[in-house]
Formats: structure tokens, C-alpha cells, sequence
């Protein structure tokens, strides 16, 4: 189900367009208006667009614990290593309530309810 999006020369606000099935295609004779001040000065965009992932792909990028060695996630100092990589991976900084928790979990104050 696609969703075409266009730029409004007119007030430079974007507008969605939602078709039902990816083999409809955009009939000639229509005409996008903006969403916002209806002008019809419409310029095409490149949408942006997901890739969905397997639960197979998921796990194989997390090594098991016991391929880690089994005492690797009780050990507080790598608690927190994923998330650190996934905002660095991101591009993305570390909100500071999140770095704080971390760094008190590798000295020892695990967080309420983990054992």
C-alpha cells in the first residue's frame, strides 16, 4: 500500500497521498492539492521507507550466552553494552537518565526489580 508524498510550492508543507494497492496506479487526469492551503503547485518526493526484519535476522546479531559464556549478562559491567551500540549505530546520543542508569549498573546499583 503505498504512500506517495508531495512538497507544496506554495507553503513548502508536505502532503501524504495513500493508495490502496502498489499496482494502482496514479491516474492521469488527478491532480494533487496540498493538505494544508489546497494550492495544486505539487512536486513529488522520495518517501522515506522501512525494511521489515525476520526474528532469525534479530537473533543471529546478538551472540547467545552461551557463546558469550554464561555468567555474561549477570556481570553489571555489560549491562547497557547493546543499548550504548544501538544509539552510537544510530548516530544517536544517549539520553542522560539512560546513561545514568548504566553507569550505576556497572558499579553495582542494579536497577529496581533485577535480581
Amino acid at each position: 500500500m503505498p504512500i506517495y508524498e508531495f512538497r507544496c510550492g506554495n507553503c513548502a508543507r508536505v502532503s501524504s497521498f495513500f493508495l490502496r494497492s502498489i499496482s494502482a496506479a496514479l491516474e492521469p487526469s488527478w491532480e494533487p492539492s496540498c493538505d494544508h492551503c489546497h494550492s495544486t503547485d505539487m512536486q513529488r518526493r522520495m518517501s522515506s521507507f522501512t525494511m521489515g526484519k525476520t526474528t532469525q535476522s534479530v537473533h543471529g546479531q546478538y551472540p547467545s550466552s552461551a557463546s558469550a559464556g554464561m555468567d555474561y549478562y549477570s556481570d553489571p559491567r555489560n549491562i547497557g553494552r547493546h543499548v550504548e551500540e544501538s544509539f552510537r549505530q544510530y548516530g544517536m546520543d544517549l539520553p542522560p537518565s539512560v546513561r545514568e542508569t548504566i553507569d550505576a549498573a556497572r558499579e553495582g546499583d542494579l536497577p529496581k526489580g533485577v535480581d
